[in-house]
């Protein structure tokens, strides 16, 4: 049986990329650590099962020595002071399945005329908190009044990805890598990014993250849209971000939902933390935000602050999480109802090859992709 000769090494390197230790692969690699000591080699068989199983390609297991890998945007993430390690098999395989997507996008853009979206990059770091959060804020139809007609503030969250997307920017909110749900994401890495294009804007919200957390991602990273740049950011309410670019989308962020002046308004002359639930529920906003924002009156200090977060936080985790529904409604928070309501009609018109469709929906059967576009609205 034919061998092949890979450095130990890069299978080392491959198998800590992923996460695994030698015993967690041993069930299905009965000799690789024979194979990291360099003292047998695998099949080609075998070497294509073991790149599948640690989501690298198998062409990096050929290389002289395993690469730098980096992520391919500006990465703002930081712990503390300090940048992050190495991104993950997960983090970056999404990456590029949404700069894949967006590259689409942009080029059906150019080839139907569509013209450049005005808010993108019309924002400067120099100006005001308050004068880009207004500017955002009416661009989105986002205002206080418009969200009163929402009986919640997870159908707020539902209505503000509808209105951004109505602008024009793909809005994809996954918790996995594609359409793998073994593949789970990690909000302690990142919670979102964003990929500034003037045709094709496009926001990820880390799906796996609370709900509560991901509207304020969601407003964090539209603030890079609007600054015009990309960013891999772990944007969270209670954070103080030392990036002069991210603490400046925070604070544009929690301007947005809740605007300093009017939150001062409401707040009771007494204990305005006892009052958080009936804040959200006003404000349309998770309480985790109306905490940060209760913070920036300077009602409460720091400390007392953090220890309202986390407790609220912990609360919010063990709420029971749902899983299951429509399938197709699923896809379409994944995907971006925009994109994928583009892309169906674009392949039923004959501009793009079903191949390429299927390929960029992570959909296999021609029934699942009829259904999916069916189900908003395009195709019958």
């Amino acid at each position: 049986m034919m061998r092949v000769e890979v450095k130990p090494e890069l299978l080392h390197w491959a198998r800590e990329r992923a996460g695994y230790s030698l015993a967690g692969l041993r069930k299905r690699f009965a000799r690789l650590e024979s194979w990291e000591r360099g003292e047998a080699m695998p099949t080609l068989k075998q070497l294509e099962a073991f790149a599948k199983a640690t989501f690298v390609p198998i062409g990096y297991l050929f290389l002289a020595e395993p690469p730098d890998e980096r992520v391919p945007i500006p990465d703002l993430r930081t712990m503390g002071s300090e940048p992050l390690g190495p991104p993950s098999p997960d983090l970056l395989d999404v990456l590029y399945l949404c700069q894949r997507r967006q590259a689409w996008y942009r080029d059906y853009a150019k080839l139907i005329g569509e013209g450049p979206r005005r808010f993108a990059g019309s924002a400067r770091i120099e100006d005001t908190v308050e004068q880009t959060a207004d500017a955002m804020r009416r661009a989105l139809n986002f205002d206080l009044e418009a969200r009163r007609t929402c009986p919640t503030w997870t159908e707020a969250l539902r209505r503000f990805i509808d209105q951004a997307e109505d602008l024009g920017i793909l809005v994809m909110v996954s918790g996995v890598v594609g359409s793998n749900n073994r593949r789970k994401l990690d909000p302690e890495e990142f919670r979102g990014f964003a990929l500034a294009d003037d045709l094709a804007p496009l926001v990820f919200v880390n799906g796996a993250d609370t709900r509560a957390a991901q509207m304020f991602t969601l407003s964090h990273e539209l603030a890079h849209l609007w600054l015009g740049e990309s960013a891999l950011s772990d944007a969270r309410p209670d954070s103080a971000p030392s990036h002069r670019v991210e603490r400046w989308c925070n604070q544009v962020a929690a301007e947005l939902l809740v605007p300093l002046g009017a939150l001062q308004e409401a707040l009771p002359r007494m204990d305005p933390l006892a009052e958080a639930q009936n804040l959200a529920r006003r404000f349309k906003v998770s309480t985790l935000v109306i905490l940060s924002r209760i913070l920036d009156t300077g009602r409460i200090s720091r400390n007392t602050f953090q220890e309202a977060y986390n407790q609220e936080l912990g609360r919010l985790r063990r709420l029971p999480k749902f899983s299951g529904g429509d399938f197709y409604l699923t896809q379409g928070a994944r995907l971006s109802k925009r994109f994928v309501r583009t892309l169906v009609a674009s392949t039923l018109e004959g501009q793009t090859s079903f191949t390429e469709a299927f390929r960029l929906l992570g959909v296999k059967k021609m029934a699942t992709f009829r259904e999916l576009g069916v189900s908003l609205g395009v195709g019958a």
